[in-house]
């Protein structure tokens, strides 16, 4: 068994693939190769649409975009993943109106068009060693890495003067609200913005702390190598999906209860008032949901808190404690999802607990560097009596944003 099973790409590599695949499929050269990377969110899920706080990290593992600049509105697209070419006039995109895995990023240049910026059509070629389906935001690399390359094939100023060199954090916001415009509006799947600010606005060999009411991010300190400890992805293989009934249910639960008790979001409900909220809410599923995310949110202040006084391994804890209430009250984990955190824990991990949106996915897991091999021996074992797919292991160090 290989613990970097999902290996990443060097830039290098990665940007002669894209390059290659455009002009072998469409015949054109690229005006812009850019990438951006998946996401791990260490802990904080499902608040990043009431107003929440999230702790996430890039990873290593990228998507790559070539883009060619066209003189008309037309936009063509391929990738390394599909056989599909998938073709539309960009004026004929619109919420509802178009379909396949090219929203993704023709939304993208949608959503750039409707905040005032100038872009035309193009074509655009796409490989990416993010996992597809895992949970680690596979679409907000794709719509990242495309938001970058049409800054530079388009020669967009978002502020800070044009092209991706002179990107600033601000200007990094505006393309993370244009990608989520896309995901939304355009895919259709009604997420937060945790995903694409991951993507955009990391910064390597740290995590971010994201505040999702204000939109402003801050390094915080996360080198778990540093002190001996390590972090482990684990892609379970468990079919995953947000554009489904299942992510919008939750999200729908969460706004219902802030409308009930009369605040603009869950995070406005204070941990010692949360008892008091919960006596006012009459349905007891959404009790939970706003359970999950008061304390959620707590969690999260609480690990910036260990991270800030060097204390890597108490997150661990907190960790745990977020899988379990995913589990129990936000009921968004799979049979797969919960045998990585018990087999982890078993054999000696400090920590785990499933990563992004679940129903499916990916989990992360806090353990001691030297027991890396052990705790991920243990996970395979235990995926291997239960009957599921084999899992897959990514090493996931803090890595660069888009660009």
């Amino acid at each position: 068994m290989s613990l970097d099973d999902l290996t990443s790409w060097t830039r290098e590599e990665g940007d002669a693939r894209v390059a290659a695949l455009l002009h072998e499929r469409l015949g054109v050269r690229p005006d812009a190769v850019r990438s951006a990377p998946g996401r791990v969110n260490v802990i904080g899920e499902h608040v990043d649409y009431t107003g929440g706080l999230c702790l996430p990290t890039a990873l290593p593992h990228r998507t790559f975009v070539a883009l060619h600049r066209r003189d008309d509105d037309v936009v063509r697209l391929v990738s390394a993943q599909t056989d599909e070419q998938w073709t539309a006039h960009l004026d004929d995109v619109a919420p509802g109106a178009v379909e396949g895995w090219g929203v993704y990023v023709a939304g993208v240049a949608w959503a750039l068009r409707e905040a005032g910026h100038t872009v035309g059509g193009f074509d655009a070629a796409v490989d990416s060693c993010v996992p597809f389906g895992a949970g680690l935001s596979s679409s907000a690399a794709l719509e990242a890495a495309t938001a970058v390359a049409l800054v530079d094939a388009f020669d967009l100023d978002l502020g800070a003067g044009p092209g991706v060199a002179a990107l600033d954090d601000a200007a990094r916001a505006v393309l993370a609200d244009a990608c989520v415009r896309a995901e939304n509006e355009i895919a259709g799947a009604n997420t937060g913005g945790l995903d694409q600010a991951s993507s955009l606005r990391c910064v390597e060999g740290s995590a971010i702390l994201l505040d999702c009411r204000d939109g402003s991010v801050r390094p915080v300190a996360f080198d778990p190598l540093a002190v001996g400890l390590d972090v482990l992805v684990v892609d379970t293989h468990a079919p995953h999906s947000h554009v489904d009934g299942e992510y919008s249910a939750r999200r729908a639960a969460v706004e219902s209860a802030a409308d009930a008790l009369g605040v603009p979001d869950l995070r406005a409900v204070p941990l010692d008032g949360l008892d008091e909220a919960l006596a006012r809410l009459d349905d007891p599923v959404i009790r939970r949901r706003t359970r999950h995310c008061v304390t959620e949110i707590e969690r999260v202040r609480q690990s910036v808190a260990v991270l800030d006084a060097g204390d890597v391994a108490a997150l661990g804890p907190l960790m745990t404690a977020s899988h379990v209430s995913l589990r129990d009250d936000f009921e968004v984990t799979v049979p797969e999802l919960d045998t990585v955190v018990d087999a982890a824990l078993a054999a000696g991990a400090l920590g785990a607990r499933m990563t992004g949106g679940g129903f499916g996915g990916s989990a992360i897991v806090l353990l001691r560097a030297d027991e890396r091999a052990k705790v991920a021996q243990a996970i395979a074992d235990a995926f291997e009596l239960r009957g599921f797919a084999a899992p897959a292991f990514l090493a996931a160090p803090p890595s660069s944003p888009a660009g």
